[in-house]
């Protein structure tokens, strides 16, 4: 028995007797201080060796955590001990920013879920880039990017680009959030005309990237589980006409259909966690079949056990992340997920 089959009865109970935030900082704090060797070693976690090849890259295998939880890429380290094939950091932007107001987070425990609107909050690009270049962790590395709240809607591609160009020499891939409801305004970038212009303005500057640092670093979009199917089609198409790398499906939802009076339920923000689970899927499953296979596909949302990562994969996932279930189910999952995959 691993000491991580003990996380439900012994540790999970002690962090959710604190603040759901504080608890996330206390975590990331402790991770970060864990990182260092030889103490990352010891709380290593083996899983097999299970390669998928995606995108162009080498995944070690195809668990890998969802941004979100190391939003300035303090814990990688540790992160990365736990067997995960890839971890994505941020959602990182230009500049510093404290993000919206606490209480900002809130457990939904009798569904497994979580909501949060914690608005990018994040120490800024230059933070995150220091401790790309300072890790250890040789698995694949992913950077969710985004805008900060004060730069205006019209400019918001110049953030994109800053950050693009910042991270670009120092991650294996991009991931670009139009898709998150906590930062105002955003998810109207996954319109047709918007998307176009952000998105070709990304690979345009990724094309000049690439000729002088001789890598390829592929692009991807992380959509939203609240568009209707005719959205998701004109997105798709959009993202197929660019040739984007890959799309993540899906982000937190705004639906609360299987919370409703449950603790919290009526807070606002993303929710995410089981309750998000059939919505992921569907969206999932529609980006699917609009694409008929000829992007990549990594599914997220609601992930917390063999059979919902198996339903992923079945309806087109290549990759999958976790990010709730982790924090639910505890590192034992990831070693299940890669074990019996």
């Amino acid at each position: 028995m691993s000491p991580y089959d003990l996380y439900p009865c012994l540790v999970r109970p002690l962090l959710f007797a604190m603040e759901p935030e504080r608890a996330h900082d206390l975590t990331i704090s402790a991770a970060h201080a864990l990182s260092a060797w030889p103490w990352r070693s010891l709380f290593a976690q083996r899983v097999p060796d299970s390669p998928v090849e995606a995108m162009g890259l080498r995944f070690p295998n195809a668990v890998g955590l969802a941004a979100g939880l190391d939003k300035n890429g303090d814990a990688i380290d540790f992160l990365g001990a736990l067997g995960l094939g890839f971890i994505e950091v941020g959602t990182v932007t230009p500049r510093p920013q404290p993000g919206n107001p606490r209480p900002r987070m809130f457990r939904i425990p009798e569904a497994r879920g979580i909501i949060n609107r914690m608005g990018f909050n994040n120490l800024g690009v230059d933070h995150l880039v220091r401790n790309l270049v300072s890790r250890h962790y040789r698995g694949v590395v992913g950077v969710s990017i985004g805008k900060n709240t004060d730069t205006p809607m019209e400019e918001a591609a110049s953030d994109y680009l800053e950050c693009l160009r910042k991270v670009h020499e120092h991650c294996d891939y991009v991931a670009v959030n139009v898709s998150c409801p906590n930062s105002e305004g955003l998810t109207a970038l996954q319109a047709s005309e918007p998307l176009r212009a952000l998105v070709g303005a990304l690979l345009e500057e990724r094309g000049r990237l690439e000729s002088g640092a001789g890598r390829r670093v592929p692009l991807v979009v992380k959509v939203a589980p609240d568009l209707d199917d005719g959205a998701l089609e004109a997105l798709c198409q959009v993202l197929m006409d660019l040739g984007v790398d890959g799309i993540t499906c899906a982000n937190t939802t705004t639906s609360r259909g299987l919370v409703t009076g449950l603790p919290h339920a009526g807070e606002q923000g993303g929710l995410s966690g089981r309750p998000l689970c059939g919505l992921a899927l569907r969206t999932l499953r529609k980006v699917r079949e609009i694409t008929g296979g000829s992007i990549p596909l990594i599914g997220v949302g609601g992930i917390d056990g063999l059979c919902a990562a198996r339903e992923r994969l079945a309806a087109g996932a290549t990759l999958l992340q976790v990010y709730s279930g982790l924090i639910y189910e505890g590192p034992a999952l990831v070693r299940d997920l890669v074990r019996y995959l």
